[in-house]
């Protein structure tokens, strides 16, 4: 099947059509301030004939976040009285975000004990009441989060149910949808989530516009990439625009690993603005198992393992001391650096006067530190490398993005340094070759390992079929088995992810 990926990033829009695996064209244009133009232009600029799928990633519903803009208003329902009252909603969070996400918050009893006892039973007509509130105040998205819900799901949905009942505009985030044990990482995953609802539905609604007006068959399908290099469905990415959060980094991750050959090693791909890090485990990124922060705000779902640095082909060279970055020209490189007749000196600049780098319509700038310049990038890049091991072995890096060329042939700590084909845009090759996924993160009682892991791999494998999922291709790709000392009944946490391509 033909697809076409595309990835937003910070700097240029990146378009890849694939047949298959094999890479037929691709196109690099910068990014437009209402990213949704440049898209278009990647998409007038490849082929249309026999396209089965578009694959985009995008960054907008993270930087949104970031920039405190576009974000709508959460009402809170927390289940979890009396305990739950002492950390309240939103504690935590930068005031200038709070300000902006805080609807109304309220809380009523119940919650379920560690041990998946119910701590009390759900006050279902305080529930009700809640809803009222909601609706009279015009809080459309809500956020439901109780506590050790992801043992027993049961008080959440119920909240859910009775929600939608009565406030029939609402749109309801659960948190055990989205997080795992602690209660106030998993209910600001949800709020996050919560927050982006409205800007998801207008996004996604352009995007699919877009595909219609430039001409694709009724046939072509919409996906968006989430977090863990998969394919998300447009109707899920509109309910969970937060696990697009960091697609961008595993789309090129992805990319790189199919491109390179490699399965197991590093990635750095270098953008305009950044240069980001991580590894590939069966050619996969691996997740990362701490909080993470988004936006300054603590989270606790999952996330590929990811270091970035403002290195890129477009940051600024100073002077005096000599560095490199974090500011960067960006999108306006090809207006502003001096090789393109601006007065900005840059990384790409540097690369250029030195002899590395060739593009046409530019001139060879004066800048007798070129080499300085760029032994310092190498550096960087080095360090960054060193951080994402987690062993003193050597392992092969995939070098990757428009910048690639800060790169060091040798490195330390390095087996081989990998340049492949179609390098400058592997996170849109990564975005097209996106399979489905499925996974489960559960706690299970009273099974025993094997037991457990095998109805995890059914969760996780029924998941991904509903998704659309070839169900004689899936495959099992994480399995993770911590047993829970202080649960009774033999209790033990599950993490399974499989992954099959679109059927």
């Amino acid at each position: 099947m033909r697809r076409i990926g595309i990835d937003v990033g910070g700097t240029n829009t990146d378009g890849a059509l694939l047949d298959g695996v094999e890479v037929v064209e691709t196109i690099k244009t910068p990014t437009t301030d209402d990213v949704l133009s440049g898209i278009q232009k990647v998409l007038e600029g490849l082929s249309h004939h026999d396209i089965g799928a578009v694959v985009i990633g995008t960054t907008q519903f993270t930087n949104a976040v970031v920039q405190r803009s576009h974000l709508n208003q959460v009402g809170f329902l927390r289940i979890g009285l009396p305990a739950g009252r002492s950390l309240p909603p939103l504690v935590g969070w930068p005031p200038d975000l709070a300000e902006v996400v805080r609807g109304e918050t309220l809380m009523v009893r119940g919650g379920i004990e560690y041990d998946g006892r119910p701590f009390e039973e759900l006050d279902e007509s305080a529930v009700i009441e809640a809803a009222h509130q909601f609706a009279d105040l015009g809080n459309n998205a809500i956020v439901i989060a109780g506590s050790f819900s992801p043992i027993d799901t049961r008080q959440e949905d119920r909240a859910a149910e009775i929600i939608a009942e009565y406030h029939p505009k609402a749109q309801i985030t659960v948190s055990h949808r989205l997080g795992q044990l602690g209660l106030l990482e998993r209910e600001n995953a949800a709020g996050l989530n919560a927050c982006l609802l409205e800007l998801a539905g207008s996004v996604i609604s352009a995007f699919a516009s877009a595909i219609d007006q430039i001409g694709f068959g009724s046939g072509t399908r919409l996906f968006l990439t989430q977090n863990n290099g998969t394919l998300l469905q447009v109707e899920e990415a509109a309910k969970y625009p937060v696990l697009t959060f960091a697609s961008g980094p595993t789309n090129s991750m992805r990319g790189a690993a199919a491109l390179g050959g490699v399965s197991d090693g590093l990635v750095v791909d270098v953008g305009g603005t950044t240069a980001d890090f991580g590894a590939l485990v069966s050619g996969y990124p691996r997740q990362a198992n701490a909080a993470v922060e988004v936006g300054g705000v603590r989270t606790l779902f999952q996330l590929p393992d990811v270091l970035s640095i403002g290195l890129g082909g477009g940051s600024r060279i100073h002077l005096n001391p000599l560095g490199l970055g974090p500011d960067s020209v960006g999108q306006r490189l090809s207006t502003e650096a001096l090789a393109f007749g601006g007065s900005v000196p840059t990384l790409t600049d540097a690369a250029i006067a030195a002899g590395l780098l060739n593009i046409d319509g530019t001139s060879r700038p004066d800048l007798p530190n070129a080499d300085e310049i760029l032994a310092h990038a190498a550096t960087m890049i080095v360090g960054g490398a060193d951080r994402m091991k987690l062993s003193s072995e050597e392992v092969p890096l995939i070098a990757v993005g428009g910048g690639a060329f800060a790169v060091s042939d040798t490195m330390q700590g390095i087996s081989e340094v990998v340049r492949p084909d179609y390098g400058d845009t592997a996170n849109a090759v990564g975005a097209a070759l996106a399979e489905v996924s499925g996974g489960v993160d559960r706690v299970f009682q009273g099974m025993g390992h094997d037991a457990a892991v095998a109805e995890a791999i059914r969760i996780a494998t029924e998941d991904a079929v509903t998704s659309g999922a070839d169900p004689s291709l899936v495959e099992v790709i994480e399995v993770e088995d911590l047993p829970i000392a202080y649960l009774p009944g033999d209790a033990r946490r599950v993490r399974a992810r499989v992954v099959g391509p679109l059927k």
